[in-house]
């Protein structure tokens, strides 16, 4: 099983031998090797890399994906494998057959479970408003009629953050999108993985967005996104995104979550939830679909 992760931030080719990825790395004239097996997830962090066309073939091949960044090194695009699955048309069917109390019920599961990890986030940085937060959870109804996911997020961020503002200048605000779309990006590989076509969600559903069945599965991650990102943001002051600071939320995917009775990584967990996605929509069942929780600090 693949289980890590490499991101690349220096001038380099990217080859492939013997299903080996070989990062010949400019500076140095130093070779690294990585068996393909082992890695999930490929970061360009920089325009000055060559990758090989025998490579990419053979990363799709083997569902790792790649995230390509824009020129200030915000994710900007996702390389997924194409089919892989044995049973991606009977699996493509079912998912676009859902029935519509089968989709409320689901965002009805997504949004507790964002509540209840967005409520211990703000336990573990010793604030009041977790009993809010897990209250607000308790009343979420099928399909969230009363809008809880939105009264929560408004209640949550005046707690995490003081004197935050979701826009382009704040350092956070960078942390925090590195972070979602690292977890993004793991998210639609395992989706492409288990046979679920990511355009099709189940409450997310904008025609311009490749990934609304990701952005729903995304929900509950969030916070732990949100806790990684204020840990770095109150540990080390800065005004810009530096490469550190990119490579601190990359490393999320390592980070440990509690998934049933299980404890994994949060690239195991996706690979899980999307499994489990699978199961609920062939039996109907809601209650199958497996939620990560965030584990105490």
């Amino acid at each position: 099983m693949a289980w890590r992760g490499l991101h690349i931030s220096r001038p380099c080719r990217l080859t492939q031998r013997y299903r080996q990825i070989c990062v010949d790395i400019d500076e140095t004239g130093e070779t690294l090797g990585f068996p393909v097996e082992d890695v999930a997830w490929i970061i360009l962090d920089t325009p000055q890399v060559l990758v090989s066309g025998s490579l990419l073939s053979i990363l799709a091949e083997s569902g790792v994906v790649i995230v390509v960044p824009d020129a200030k090194h915000h994710p900007a695009g996702l390389l997924l494998p194409f089919h892989q699955h044995h049973a991606q048309a009977a699996i493509a069917h079912l998912q676009v057959s859902m029935s519509l109390p089968l989709k409320k019920r689901l965002w009805q599961r997504l949004v507790r479970a964002k509540l209840e990890n967005q409520a211990a986030v703000l336990s573990g940085i010793g604030s009041d408003g977790a009993s809010v937060l897990l209250a607000m959870s308790s009343r979420v109804r099928s399909g969230d009629m009363d809008n809880r996911e939105a009264q929560g997020a408004r209640f949550y961020w005046q707690r995490l953050f003081t004197d935050f503002r979701r826009h382009e200048g704040d350092r956070r605000n960078g942390l925090l999108n590195y972070g979602y779309a690292i977890v993004r990006a793991a998210l639609a590989r395992a989706c492409a993985a288990s046979g679920l076509l990511p355009a099709f969600g189940v409450h997310h559903c904008s025609r311009t967005n490749p990934f609304n069945l990701v952005d729903d599965l995304l929900e509950p991650f969030r916070p732990l996104v949100d806790r990684l990102a204020r840990a770095r943001a109150t540990a080390l002051e800065g005004n810009d995104l530096n490469i550190e600071d990119r490579r601190f939320m990359a490393s999320i995917l390592s980070e440990s979550v509690a998934l049933v009775d299980d404890r994994m990584s949060v690239l195991a967990a996706t690979e899980a939830v999307a499994a489990s996605l699978v199961r609920t929509i062939s039996s109907g069942d809601p209650t199958r679909l497996n939620i990560p929780t965030l584990l105490a600090d």
